[in-house]
């Protein structure tokens, strides 16, 4: 499964795949194909050292690379004390009227909330990125567009490519624009933060828009036969998330999620606000119901919605409380019904990508008889 990008990056396989797990990364980059931490939850950075450090003791010498969430307009002198005074009281008042209603436990006394998105805030980015460019990342990728132009040129300078995801062709315009050097084209059907064009609509108008520049098709891929369909569609590769959150290295914690991301359907997923603000796919449950209320107040925008529900996630997850429950994930959830290693997940997909090939090489050579 070699394209051009893939043999630029020294990779086996055109799968790359996000991850928050370090575990899930390694054992993708050692299964041939490219693993991509991602960064958002890291607001310490000695932390992000620590887990890069396990990178590489775990990646056998292999590339891998980073994604943070930063957006492209430089603000200064913002701090996080700052914008959480900015959410208003009535909001904070739903929240704990939401939890009270389902019964959620409080934290424990001093027990700081172990879910707090504050990647977003470019400070925090910036100082993942001062740790990130002392290991040899070979990828840097953003998933709010274009990350500011300094730090794309800091990027260059360092050897590592730049990657920028794209909902649709106008925004694939843009990152050609900014000097990014990877288009991931994400489809609707992709989890977390995505746009409202379908894999199989954007893929091409992507590589026609930012061509001769390698695309990765992402959005509803967790097959071999849908990898082939990307690349059959001008994409030099393929950027998978959802699919590594039921493999065995995948560092949930907790149980109760993992069962009921192996029991969703295709169809058990919602495009809401609920999360961060920004529209992100993710299961749907009462807690993504009751913000895309019309009764409700309504989410706030980022990185307001993702302060405000910190802690509440923390405490919706560390006490397991069913229908609230919910992660970030893609309609390919519907095929995520197994726990299985990153090793295994990689061979099936590889098989299935030379079954597609196979198949359509048989028609073609009916065509031409």
């Amino acid at each position: 499964m070699k394209t051009e990008l893939s043999r630029t990056l020294g990779i086996e396989h055109a799968i790359f795949g996000f991850t928050p797990f370090p575990a899930v990364a390694a054992a993708l980059t050692r299964a041939g194909g490219f693993g991509v931490l991602g960064a958002v939850r890291y607001t310490a950075p000695e932390d992000l050292a620590r887990d890069l450090d396990w990178m590489q003791e775990h990646t056998d010498g292999l590339p891998y690379g980073l994604d943070v969430v930063m957006p492209a307009k430089k603000v200064e002198g913002v701090t996080e004390a700052e914008v959480e005074a900015m959410i208003p009281e009535g909001h904070r008042a739903f929240v704990r009227a939401t939890l009270a209603k389902h019964g959620v436990p409080e934290l424990a006394e001093g027990e700081a909330s172990g879910w707090r998105i504050t990647g977003w805030m470019e400070q925090v980015a910036r100082n993942q990125l001062d740790v990130a460019f002392d290991y040899p990342i070979k990828l840097l990728a953003n998933a709010l567009g274009s990350p500011p132009p300094d730090v794309v040129a800091r990027a260059h300078d360092h050897g590592v490519l730049v990657a920028a995801l794209a909902g649709s062709a106008r925004h694939a315009r843009h990152h050609a624009e900014a000097g990014i050097d990877i288009v991931v084209a994400q489809g609707y059907e992709a989890g977390g933060h995505t746009g409202e064009i379908a894999s199989m609509v954007l893929t091409p108008e992507v590589v026609d828009a930012v061509s001769p520049l390698p695309v990765l098709a992402a959005g509803g891929i967790g097959s071999g036969e849908q990898i082939a369909a990307g690349l059959a569609l001008g994409a030099q590769g393929v950027w998978l998330g959802s699919i590594w959150l039921t493999t065995t290295e995948a560092d949930l914690h907790s149980r109760a999620l993992t069962a009921k991301l192996l029991a969703a359907g295709s169809g058990d997923t919602v495009r809401s606000r609920a999360l961060t603000g920004k529209p992100a796919r993710q299961l749907r449950t009462e807690w993504t119901d009751a913000w895309d209320d019309p009764a409700g107040p309504g989410t706030l925008p980022m990185p307001l919605q993702g302060l405000l529900v910190a802690e509440a996630v923390s405490r919706i997850q560390k006490y397991e409380i069913d229908p609230l429950l919910g992660t970030p994930v893609g309609q390919i959830v519907g095929r995520m019904n197994e726990e299985r290693g990153v090793q295994q997940v990689v061979d099936e997909l590889t098989r299935g990508f030379e079954k597609a090939v196979d198949r359509i090489n048989r028609i073609a050579g009916r065509s031409d008889a």
